[in-house]
């Protein structure tokens, strides 16, 4: 693309010195036209005789091939302008290029404006507008060059529609050539250049200054103008300086329209300012935009983000037509409520309803598209719903929307998550394009899944397609490395990340390392990395670091790195039951009592241990020593049996540890696995779902009943998922931390 001349340089270059007084539309059709029989007897090109035409008739009737989007028409009237000699008239030429433009057939506007003896400004405007129109902003800015070469002189219109192009290609330079334009003439203050100079700084990062600094030398700021720049700090992640600018908006008596009502509602939804969405949603009712869809939806999904189930669901339920993306703005609300859900349980129960809503989606008519798709795949890898994520698997086959990436990556990652490796690969095998994620996701399903070759294979694959990891692909070759006690391959890594890439290293990249060290018992090593980092290791780095002592027996360095966690007085229970277990087990009660006491005084709440399998579309849920769960008497028959069995083969272990009280109770998963051996026909794995993380007990029994009963058994606890096949886990057994 050519550089646009310079507005003080090329002075052969000259707007005309009255050209603001020129209109920036076509002359009005009425001046023109004193017949209307055609329009009044209803149009159709096929019933028209150019002999009866007269020339003013023909911009009218092309109007009409805009409103009915009809090339053909639009030709055969062009055929009649030609037949008729019209084709000398520049008012109706340019209306024939404008028709083919807004018709989406830029060869025919093209050439219908090469052909035409003279040209002034709005005819050049039409065939740049077409082009932006048409999604081809290049060719207009080429036009623009053209236009400027011919000697013509751009009106604030001409100047709007390429700022316009420039915002498409994001191309701030060419942008800020025709800002010269603007501002030699004094154009800075017009509402149209105004708001497409805002338009075009917004759509970079780093421009928002230059976006609110044209916004604010506009002279008579509209509803567009403060539209877009609220937007623009939006976009450019300054949510607090958009709703300030609301405010202003508001005290300058400008009343919102749709759009800076659903702008400011997002920005609400990104700084959690639900008060300041309850103000804007009685707005909303006051000015009439109470039933206004788009406004709605982003209303419900503020409402969903911050945990307002009732005032979403009052909305979705007073809507008396729902559209896809409402229906969108509920599922996908639901699936991100599991993330930031207070327990496992809340979130199980928010993604239920995110796949009843699919279902009820799918009985309304409308079909879903692929945003649908993601969300549904996500939430089924939080609940471990393969059964349902296969039926989604299969409707995105018929449905066409597997060639999307973002949909072969929310599989790869379902099938991940769900347990099945196999179907994952498969699924990232057949994507006919990858994304930096889609690369990302396998790499990690294979590190969590144990198969480290494979993830460190598919990470040299994805560099010689051209890709360039980022921080979390190293994460996924890292924990690849430590899964397989590849210390030297670790290391290389590591400094392959700091030195050919320049990437800085993070927590979790620590984490893996030490991992690696603490799973191979070099404590003292781990320890010496430790004092090397860059910033102080917090309660995870302890975490791992107090496991591994505890797993290979230096209590020394375990009591140690425990002082240190907590000394940083960590809030999850999970932690300090880890922590009271090494106490109790090295009988240091005075450090139990201690322990007790502090999560007494910082109200650290007991465990709420419940675990749950879900079979056919049913979710069975069960919690500790469960005395009330289906098939009681069945299920308590089965455990008894099988830990005796398992009893009988550890009854020579002389290590075998000494538990808290806590820990010696049935845990809600040994119920839910049973549960499963009884109701899950063979070949099927048992999945199964649980709030806290696994106890050593727990995770050794699941292990030996895969082994018993040769079954693939999958427990997703808090922190990881197992996958226990032949009496041995994924996790390499360093998983149970309690």
């Amino acid at each position: 693309m050519a550089s646009l001349p310079s507005p003080v340089i090329a002075n052969t270059i000259k707007l005309e010195s009255e050209f603001k007084k020129r209109t920036t539309t076509f002359p009005s059709i009425e001046k023109r036209n004193s017949s209307s029989t055609y329009l009044d007897k209803g149009f159709d090109a096929l019933s028209l005789d150019f002999r009866e035409v007269e020339s003013s008739i023909y911009v009218p009737l092309l109007q009409k091939c805009v409103e009915k989007n009809s090339f053909q028409e639009a030709q055969i009237i062009h055929g009649h302008i030609t037949k008729s000699g019209t084709q000398e008239d520049l008012f109706v030429m340019t209306s024939l290029v404008n028709v083919y433009g807004k018709c989406g057939v830029m060869e025919a506007a093209r050439k219908v404006f090469d052909k035409m003896p003279k040209r002034n400004v709005v005819t050049w405007t039409s065939l740049m507008s077409g082009y932006v129109h048409n999604s081809q902003p290049e060719s207009a800015l080429r036009v623009f060059l053209e236009m400027l070469e011919n000697g013509s002189y751009p009106t604030n219109y001409t100047l709007g529609v390429v700022l316009t192009a420039c915002s498409l290609l994001y191309d701030v330079k060419f942008g800020k050539g025709v800002h010269g334009y603007v501002v030699k003439y004094g154009l800075e203050g017009d509402t149209s250049v105004g708001n497409a100079l805002c338009n075009m700084y917004s759509k970079r990062p780093g421009y928002l200054e230059s976006a609110t600094r044209s916004f604010w030398r506009i002279a008579e700021r509209n509803v567009i103008s403060w539209t877009t720049v609220v937007s623009a700090c939006g976009d450019n992640g300054n949510s607090a300086a958009g709703l300030d600018l609301f405010s202003a908006m508001l005290e300058d008596g400008v009343e919102p329209n749709e759009f800076v009502l659903t702008s400011v509602l997002s920005l609400c939804c990104t700084m959690q300012a639900t008060d300041v969405g309850l103000q804007v949603h009685s707005l909303s009712i006051k000015i009439g935009y109470g039933l206004n869809l788009p406004v709605t939806n982003s209303l419900m999904y503020l409402y969903l983000k911050s945990g307002r189930f009732s005032e979403a669901k009052k909305l979705f339920d007073g809507l008396e037509k729902l559209s896809l993306v409402t229906w969108n703005a509920m599922i996908a609300g639901h699936a991100q409520m599991m993330d930031v859900a207070e327990n496992s349980i809340v979130a199980s129960r928010n993604g239920t309803d995110a796949l009843n809503m699919f279902l009820r989606l799918q009985r309304s008519g409308l079909k879903p598209d692929l945003f649908t798709i993601s969300s549904v795949l996500t939430v089924c890898s939080n609940l471990i719903a393969l059964e349902q994520g296969e039926q989604v698997h299969a409707q995105t086959i018929k449905t066409g929307f597997l060639s999307e990436v973002v949909v072969g990556t929310a599989l790869v990652n379902m099938y991940n998550k769900c347990g099945s490796i196999k179907n994952a690969s498969k699924a990232f095998v057949e994507m006919p394009s990858r994304t930096l994620i889609s690369w990302t996701t396998m790499i990690t399903a294979f590190a969590q899944h144990g198969l480290s070759r494979n993830a460190l294979d598919l990470f040299d694959d994805m560099r010689l397609a051209g890709d360039r990891p980022n921080k979390v692909t190293f994460v996924g070759v890292l924990a690849a490395c430590s899964h397989a006690g590849m210390v030297d391959e670790g290391l290389a890594y590591f400094d392959m990340m700091k030195n050919e890439f320049k990437i800085n290293p993070v927590m979790d990249h620590y984490g893996c390392i030490i991992d690696m060290f603490v799973r191979l018992g070099r404590l003292e090593e781990a320890f010496e990395f430790v004092k090397k980092m860059e910033f102080e290791p917090n309660e995870f780095i302890w975490s791992l670091l107090v496991a591994g002592c505890r797993s290979h027996g230096n209590l020394e360095l375990g009591f140690y790195a425990a002082e240190q966690l907590i000394n940083l007085n960590p809030k999850d229970p999970e932690i300090y039951m880890m922590l009271l277990n090494m106490y109790i087990s090295a009988e240091r009660w005075k450090d139990a009592s201690r322990l007790r006491k502090l999560m007494k005084d910082d109200k650290i709440m007991k465990l709420k241990d419940w675990s749950w399998i879900s079979i056919k579309d049913k979710v069975y849920s069960f919690k500790p020593d469960d005395k009330s769960c289906t098939h009681h008497q069945e299920v308590h028959v089965l455990l008894r049996d099988l830990l005796e069995k398992s009893r009988n083969l550890e009854k020579d272990n002389e290590n075998q540890e000494m538990e808290d009280k806590e820990t010696r109770v049935h845990h809600s998963e040994k119920f839910a696995v049973v549960f499963g051996l009884l109701k899950v026909q063979k070949p099927a794995a048992i999945r199964v779902v649980k709030s806290t993380i696994m106890c050593r007990e727990c995770h050794d029994f699941v292990k030996f009943v895969s082994g018993l009963s040769e079954r693939e058994i999958m427990v997703r606890d808090s922190k990881r998922l197992h996958r226990f096949v032949d009496g041995k886990c994924s996790c390499g057994d360093f998983g149970s931390l309690l």
